[in-house]
């Protein structure tokens, strides 16, 4: 980060505030770890010799259930960024006497309470929430809510003036407010970096390696992966059976697969959420039936809603080889135990962000990762 050597006058937005909602606090202070290694240096001139970003916020809650929001210091004037994960069902709290996994309605009015503690005294306040809330709730078909844009207005209602996530299941969602910053972050480079770092014999070329979509919603995705790494790229689309709705949703029939032929050479599947992962094993055997040489499963978030032990099967059996995920997410212990997986941490990538929103820079480096991608391809 030389730009604080050779930019002296540069002045940031307000003094930095980074606070952790319930869940985030590895993945904070390792972006906080970051920030005070990049800006000591900036601190001196300063007068400041060390310090921390990191500012203490709770929500405790009364047996009932019911909580209320508190920040424990003064946030007048900062630049405060909030980072917060809706999808952490790691953190627990009491109910009439039972332990309460959070859900993510729970998380979001965290959220809010924190927004509404620091009182819009605030010089600004960015949300950075990687997996959108609702994000899979974006549209409406026939008579349902619509979640997201809901959520997103609210926060802007409550004065957020930024809101960053990473990967959105669609962007689109953005337009719901057309005048508020709304970044989506691709973590493709890291994606890239993790696959050539825990699987060095890997070959990134036309005949080794193909990009699989898992359904036509992902095409987009897995267009610029293929597209910058000069690879090709094949499809599965869903046949779902629209007479039944199981868990809220159509279940599927089968997958059919477009695209080219995969004998002989690696694949990686590529998608933004692993929920059960149901439709991207059945993806994965179905490949190896066309005899595609080893398996990668990519997903920013990986949530395993149904547990390990079909993964852990597939493994065992050949169909797949690693499972690429960030930590932006909740991940359990006894995944982070799997031979077959990969963290992808995305903490030094926040903490590059913040810093530079912070001088209100421009992001446009930060989010289009071709030159890293090329140089890293290079070596």
């Amino acid at each position: 980060m030389s730009y604080y050597l050779d930019k002296k006058t540069l002045n940031p937005v307000g003094e930095l505030a980074v606070i952790a909602m319930d869940g985030c606090e590895d993945i904070a202070a390792r972006v906080d770890y970051y920030l005070t290694e990049w800006r000591k240096d900036y601190l001196k001139t300063q007068g400041i010799d060390s310090c921390s970003f990191l500012v203490r916020a709770i929500c405790p809650r009364f047996t009932s259930g019911e909580a209320k929001g508190q920040i424990s210091e003064s946030i007048r004037g900062h630049d405060l960024f909030i980072i917060c994960d809706p999808f952490n069902y790691g953190v627990t709290y009491k109910m009439y006497g039972l332990d309460m996994p959070m859900s993510p309605d729970d998380h979001f009015q965290d959220l809010k309470r924190i927004i509404s503690a620091a009182g819009g005294r605030a010089r600004r306040i960015t949300v950075i929430m990687p997996m959108l809330y609702e994000g899979r709730q974006h549209r409406r078909v026939a008579r349902e809510s619509l979640d997201c844009a809901s959520a997103l207005q609210e926060l802007v209602a409550m004065g957020v003036h930024d809101i960053i996530t990473f990967d959105a299941h669609d962007a689109r969602v953005q337009n719901a407010v057309p005048l508020t910053g709304f970044d989506d972050v691709k973590t493709t480079y890291q994606m890239i970096k993790a696959l050539v770092r825990h699987v060095p014999e890997v070959k990134i070329d036309r005949e080794n390696l193909v990009i699989i979509s898992p359904d036509e919603g992902g095409m987009q995705r897995c267009i610029y992966y293929s597209s910058v790494l000069g690879l090709d790229l094949g499809m599965f689309y869903k046949r779902r059976d629209y007479t039944t709705v199981v868990n809220g949703r159509n279940p599927i029939v089968s997958h059919e697969y477009l695209g080219c032929d995969v004998e002989g050479r690696d694949v990686i599947i590529i998608d933004d959420i692993i929920a059960s992962g149901d439709s991207m094993l059945d993806i994965a055997e179905r490949l190896r039936t066309l005899k595609a040489r080893r398996v990668y499963l990519f997903a920013t978030f990986g949530l395993f809603t149904e547990g390990l032990r079909r993964f852990d099967d597939a493994f065992k059996q050949g169909m797949i080889e690693k499972v690429f995920t960030t930590n932006l997410v909740y991940r359990s212990e006894e995944l982070k135990t799997k031979s077959w997986y990969v963290e992808v941490d995305m903490s030094k990538y926040i903490a590059y962000i913040i810093d530079t929103l912070n001088f209100d820079r421009s992001m446009s480096d930060l989010l289009n990762p071709i030159k890293r991608i090329n140089k890293l391809l290079g070596k």
